[in-house]
């Protein structure tokens, strides 16, 4: 490679890449000195290249700094010395000496700029893939799915592959080569020989960011999503608020006839979701983010930051929700451990001449069941529908 082909190779580079034709001349300058250093000059020797893109030539110099006393004859030369080369020199300043290399050197340059062009170009472009894709953390992206290694799911994106660990995915998505969807960029990371894109179905953002898609008041700063709560691929809850009176947050997200939310949810593989709206008084907060139930009373605990809810007896399968979900959304949501009170139940009078058993006693008795636990008589909530907006 003649130094003509060698400058056609870095503007080639720079203008394919992106990356400044600067910058990769500076990097092939280093390396063209780095490789007279190491096998024509001394090791200590502080050596420069010049390569000047006009007349496509090289020149090297030896790189000596100006001391009123010399102590490293290799980097430093005498104010005295350095006056012969150059009448305008001072202490603290340099002097430089041109050097001409053996004619082997040309071998060794060229195999040393290929090397060096090669290697600036893989660096280009990871940071190129790394920027890009840092850039868009916490947005969605489209790909597709590029292969399936065990659990984890490969994604073509554009420039690069993202991983989907099992850990980010739902439960209600199944993948297979070639589909394409929507993924929440989670995190871009850098510590590997490769950027890794991080991409994800279940973050609580990527129906933040869904319903931004569709929501036109999101934009206008008319509605405010104000927390969201997810069991991705079963259940979301979406707390809302209006920044003007006029304009109805749960309607806005909802839509005519439902089309917004259904958007939203044919992207997620049909999730339910409910919008409830947040209030700024933790109680009735609570008591929205508990909906389809009704609450007949919030006690809340500061100490423990806790909040005790009772309901009435029709009301608790309800408020708890198949398997504890409707109370663990709720919890999620409000950002409170809530605990359901379950009141007594109505029970038929005992016989004449009977006793009431200490086991029927037991099931008259109060209960709490928190957010954490799972009851095992609670039948399945029933969702609110959204109502035309």
């Amino acid at each position: 490679m003649n130094n003509s082909e060698l400058m056609s190779a870095i503007a080639q580079i720079a203008e394919e890449k992106g990356i400044s034709k600067e910058a990769v001349l500076e990097t092939v300058e280093a390396a063209l000195a780095a490789a007279y250093r190491k096998d024509f000059g001394q090791k200590e020797q502080v050596v420069i290249a010049e390569l000047d893109p006009k007349s496509e030539k090289t020149r090297l110099f030896v790189v000596h700094k100006i001391v009123e006393e010399v102590e490293d004859p290799m980097k430093e030369i005498g104010l005295k010395d350095a006056k012969k080369i150059d009448k305008k020199a001072a202490v603290g300043g340099e002097i430089r000496e041109e050097v001409f290399p053996p004619a082997e050197y040309g071998r060794v340059a060229a195999q040393t700029a290929k090397q060096v062009i090669l290697q600036r170009l893989r660096e280009a472009e990871r940071d190129i893939i790394f920027q890009e894709y840092k850039d868009k953390e916490g947005t969605l992206i489209t790909g597709t799915v590029q292969r399936i290694e065990g659990d984890v799911v490969m994604i073509d994106i554009g420039k690069t592959t993202g991983i989907l660990f099992p850990s980010e995915q739902s439960r209600a998505d199944r993948y297979y080569v070639g589909q394409r969807m929507k993924f929440y960029v989670v995190k871009v990371d850098d510590s590997g020989k490769e950027p890794q894109v991080l991409l994800s179905r279940s973050h609580p953002d990527m129906i933040r960011r869904l319903f931004e898609m569709e929501v036109p008041e999101i934009g206008a700063d008319t509605v405010e999503i104000k927390g969201v709560a997810r069991e991705a691929g079963v259940r979301s809850k979406v707390a809302v608020h209006s920044l003007q009176e006029a304009v109805d947050p749960v309607g806005s997200l909802v839509g005519r006839r439902g089309v917004r939310v259904q958007a939203v949810m044919s992207e997620i593989g049909d999730e339910k979701i409910d919008i409830v709206l947040w209030n700024e008084d933790t109680k009735q907060y609570i008591i929205n983010a508990l909906s389809p139930a009704k609450i007949k009373e919030v006690i809340l605990h500061e100490a423990n930051h806790s909040a005790l809810i009772k309901v009435e007896p029709d009301q608790l399968s309800l408020a708890i929700g198949k398997a504890g979900q409707n109370v663990r959304l709720a919890s999620k949501l409000a950002g409170w451990q809530i605990e359901v009170e379950k009141g007594p139940m109505v029970e038929s009078q005992p016989a004449a001449g009977t006793e009431e058993t200490p086991a029927s006693q037991s099931e008259a008795s109060a209960e709490t069941l928190s957010a954490s636990e799972e009851p095992v008589e609670a039948k399945e909530a029933t969702s609110d529908k959204p109502e035309d907006s």
